[in-house]
Formats: structure tokens, sequence, C-alpha cells
């Protein structure tokens, strides 16, 4: 009897171990029903190390993530879905960029805020961005001299 007693009562804690993993993940990636926010788009020529769920910043504090990434196939760039919480305004003025944690660190969008006294509306789009610069690429090009001195 207290073998059975004692299976039950480490089932239940694994049990309720799981379910706590299930709803701490479902926060993590924005899928609970209490996430507020509103959405902005953009268009990166690279969006190199960026997926869904990746953090937004703004002053090195997270503000949102990218809920969509998708290709254009018609301008061959891509365009990326970003939500941000409620009360975060961001002035129409402001860029947008794929910025890294440092050599071995992630990608994460940066919103560079402007000086506009006027805000993007939910949905709109950020036509200033800039996309993801190549580490290796800019390597290759200080190895080939191709700087200036």
């Amino acid at each position: 009897m207290a073998e059975n007693t004692t299976e039950v009562i480490v089932g239940g804690a694994v049990l309720a171990l799981a379910l706590g993993f299930v709803i701490y993940a479902a926060q993590a990636t924005g899928l609970a029903t209490g996430n507020q926010g509103y959405d902005l788009t953009a268009s990166f020529r690279s969006a190199d190390g960026i997926s869904v769920g990746t953090d937004v910043r703004l002053a090195g504090v997270k503000v949102g993530s990218v809920t969509g990434l998708d290709l254009n196939a018609d301008t061959y760039r891509a365009d990326t879905v970003i939500t941000l919480r409620n009360g975060i305004l961001v002035p129409d003025d402001s860029a947008i960029l794929v910025s890294s944690e440092g050599l071995l660190g992630g990608n994460f969008i940066e919103i560079s805020p402007g000086g506009s006294p006027f805000y993007f509306d939910p949905g709109a789009e950020i036509e200033d961005t800039q996309g993801a610069v190549s580490l290796i690429s800019l390597l290759l090009k200080f190895v080939a001299g191709d700087g200036e001195s």
C-alpha cells in the first residue's frame, strides 16, 4: 500500500511539472490568450539569424517579438511582422535593424527611435530598415584589403 501511495505522489509531481512547463512555454512564445499588443511590419534585405519568436528590443529592453517572417517573392526581401506590447509607442521616423548580441550571441531586432512627435499606427510599416550584417563578409573584406587606410 505504501508503494502505491509513493507512486501516485511521484506521478502527480511529474504531471504538475509537465503542466507547468507547458504553461511557461505558452507564455514565452506568446501563445497565451492574455498576450496584448499591436503589429508593425518591416521588410529586410537580409533577416539572417531572425525567426518567429526572436526578441524585439528598444534601448536594450525586450518590448515585443517577431510573430511573422516570410519571403516576398516579388521583391526578394524578408517581410517581417513584429508584435509590440501595448503602451510602447514608436515614433514614425524610427529605424529597425537586425543586431547581434556579440560574436557568439544570437541576433535580435532592435528599434532605433526617431524624434517625431507622431507614432506608428497598428499595422503600419517601418520603412527605414537595416538587415543583418554578415561577420564573415566583413572579415573577408578586411583580409582582402578592401577597406580604406
